[in-house]
């Protein structure tokens, strides 16, 4: 399985990256996780014709910006769009005129779906857990290939995000705030709080993404996330856009 960052900024886009997206390539799928700005590089990296599913985790701009982009694509086996309660009235303003060119004017077939209860809809098993956000914002773990993705991205530190992180062979998880930062009227985790919920979880490996733009201004700054994280979870990295790894 091969997992592809193509934005890891949180917020705009910066010269550190686009904002935040990510592509899983498994055997039989590709899933990918959010669409922010990152979303338009998608058909670098697309080099088959297995079906493809697009997970949404909320509805902040930074996560569903690039739906506009979606025409310039060809999933030739369609896409089928999941995402939170709510998300087909969404998607009805948002992916649509005057703010962009309808969904059902896209040249291939898109079907949307809400979590959990269209969760049937999906061909391989995903755990949809709420996190601690300013709006409802889901949590996934993925189980593909034998392995399990969690996926965490904006929220405070909560039980769900460990209960997300539990035994995760990959915990991908934002890191909005500097070392030791916090921020109680809106919930993201700080580089201290995201290994926390590794370790907490018992996930194998910890993937830090989605920085802050305004506060995250050089990739240094990423890598200072990162030793501190190290020092609750040795095994953690910091993203970078474009970066992949194998699992």
């Amino acid at each position: 399985m091969k997992i592809t960052f193509l934005g890891t900024n949180g917020w705009y886009n910066t010269s550190t990256g686009n904002t935040l997206c990510i592509l899983i390539e498994s055997t039989d799928y590709y899933v990918i996780l959010d669409a922010g700005t990152g979303f338009y590089k998608l058909d670098r990296y697309l080099s088959t014709d297995i079906p493809a599913f697009l997970l949404l985790s909320h509805f902040h701009l930074d996560h569903i910006y690039s739906l506009h982009t979606l025409v310039r694509f060809s999933f030739k086996s369609g896409l089928r769009i999941f995402g939170p309660d709510g998300i087909k009235k969404i998607l009805k303003l948002i992916a649509n005129e005057p703010f962009s060119i309808p969904l059902r004017e896209v040249p291939f077939e898109i079907e949307v779906f809400e979590l959990p209860k269209d969760g049937g809809n999906l061909p391989f098993e995903v755990e949809c857990i709420e996190l601690s956000h300013t709006s409802l914002t889901l949590g996934y773990r993925l189980h593909l290939d034998g392995k399990i993705i969690a996926y965490c991205p904006d929220t405070g530190f909560c039980k769900n995000a460990v209960r997300v992180a539990r035994g995760a062979d990959l915990l991908i998880a934002e890191c909005s705030l500097r070392p030791g930062e916090h921020l109680s009227a809106w919930s993201h985790l700080n580089p201290q709080q995201a290994s926390k919920i590794a370790k907490d979880g018992k996930a194998k490996q910890l993937i830090l993404t989605h920085f802050d733009a305004s506060r995250y201004l050089t990739m240094e700054s990423r890598k200072e996330a990162e030793i501190v994280a190290k020092r609750t979870f040795p095994n953690s990295i910091a993203s970078r856009d474009d970066m992949q790894i194998k699992i």
